[in-house]
């Protein structure tokens, strides 16, 4: 019998799972020497306005998505699949879900971040029908004293 094929199991971040979030977000390229992500986790669950929803298989994390909304628009953050199962569906299957996440709270429209050097990811989200509006995107650190 073949075995790591089974369909990864879409649900809510557990407690437990912190550690394997930043060991994917690592492995996925994600996170950036001025990005926490125990603080962005911790941000991300301390209210009813985000979550983080992960695909899991027989060998624990094999995706997630962080998604929230400020109010007015819908927002998703650390879209990432475990490297050996890239290019099997699971990348449309978190954004699927965080669009239905965001449906659901009457969200009408959703808007993420992909740098311009990442041709890759932006290929990704323009064949899920994702549309890129230029803008200009200011910044300012708070964390910084």
């Amino acid at each position: 019998m073949e075995t790591g094929h089974a369909e990864p199991a879409l649900g809510h971040m557990r407690d437990d799972d912190a550690e394997g979030l930043i060991a994917l977000w690592h492995a996925a390229g994600l996170v950036r020497p001025w990005n926490d992500p125990r603080a962005d986790i911790a941000l991300a669950r301390r209210g009813p306005h985000s979550s983080i929803l992960v695909l899991r298989d027989q060998s624990g994390l094999a995706g997630s998505v962080m998604v929230g909304h400020d109010g007015h628009r819908g927002w998703i953050y650390y879209l990432a699949v475990r490297p050996d199962l890239l290019r099997r569906g699971l990348g449309r299957r978190l954004a699927t879900a965080a669009e239905d996440w965001l449906a659901a709270r009457g969200v009408p429209k959703l808007m993420l971040m992909v740098r311009p050097e990442n041709a890759g990811v932006r290929g990704f989200y323009a064949a899920l029908g994702y549309l890129d509006e230029p803008r200009i995107v200011f910044s300012k650190r708070l964390d910084q004293a």
